[in-house]
């Protein structure tokens, strides 16, 4: 069984606090490589970090706030205008994902929806309590508690036996906890260190949670600067913009 690569592309919240990109999570296992939430800023990222977008074969989206979809105009444009794609982009996310995005597009770059592509372009909806695959990926998608305009997702992923659990945006809910169950990754937001912010997670949520959820390991993400001032008193791994792990 090979090893799970995930680079940490963005870490930070919506308004760049810490001077940290927005959500953007590449996983790979040498074969295929796809992203994890897309923020606005996911092109950034990708050509800091030198990772060739036309590599990338699937995005999953959480939600679709700016800081979790907002990139995908940019890459798709990119795609067709500058990098010359061919390979097909499969975007997975929760109802109303294609609607929006083409919103997106519209709002940013007017006509932009409607141009042909060079390359396939597969929309799916993640239904919650379902599991949809691409390849070899099992994608489950849990519903919680995140108001975005759609059915906020927090996603169970298991590729080749490793499983990652990422909880997206979302305050606590029960969903998270057969979300997380013997996960071999936990990503989790931790928005503020203890202050309650509706339709966030904050840290002392999430660690009072940590016996019941039984993640083998956990990383933070998605911090205000709140919760980056005080992560020594955490003592927990924290994601940087640029870090990788293998599971």
């Amino acid at each position: 069984m090979s090893d799970l690569g995930i680079k940490f592309l963005g870490t930070g919240d919506a308004f760049g606090h810490g001077g940290r990109l927005q959500t953007c999570i590449l996983l790979e296992d040498g074969n295929a490589r796809v992203l994890l939430d897309c923020g606005a800023s996911a092109m950034i990222s990708l050509h800091r970090y030198l990772i060739n977008p036309n590599s990338i074969e699937a995005v999953l989206l959480t939600h679709l706030h700016g800081d979790h979809f907002g990139g995908l105009p940019f890459f798709i444009l990119d795609a067709q205008l500058h990098s010359k794609r061919e390979l097909p982009l499969t975007i997975a996310g929760p109802a109303g994902t294609g609607p929006k995005l083409s919103q997106a597009m519209e709002c940013m770059f007017p006509g932009s929806s409607k141009v042909q592509r060079k390359f396939v372009t597969r929309l799916e909806e993640l239904e919650p309590g379902q599991t949809w695959r691409y390849k070899d990926i099992e994608v489950t998608a849990y519903e919680v508690v995140h108001a975005s305009g759609a059915p906020a997702l927090a996603l169970r992923i298991n590729w080749g036996g490793k499983i990652i659990a990422y909880t997206g945006d979302s305050q606590w809910t029960e969903t998270l906890v057969p979300l997380a169950q013997n996960a071999d990754l936990l990503i989790a937001e931790a928005y503020f260190y203890e202050k309650p912010i509706k339709y966030h997670l904050s840290y002392r949520t999430l660690r009072e949670h940590l016996p019941e959820l039984q993640a083998k390991k956990l990383v933070l993400t998605h911090m205000s600067q709140d919760m980056l001032d005080r992560l020594p008193e955490a003592g927990e791994i924290a994601a940087e913009d640029g870090m990788e792990l293998k599971i």
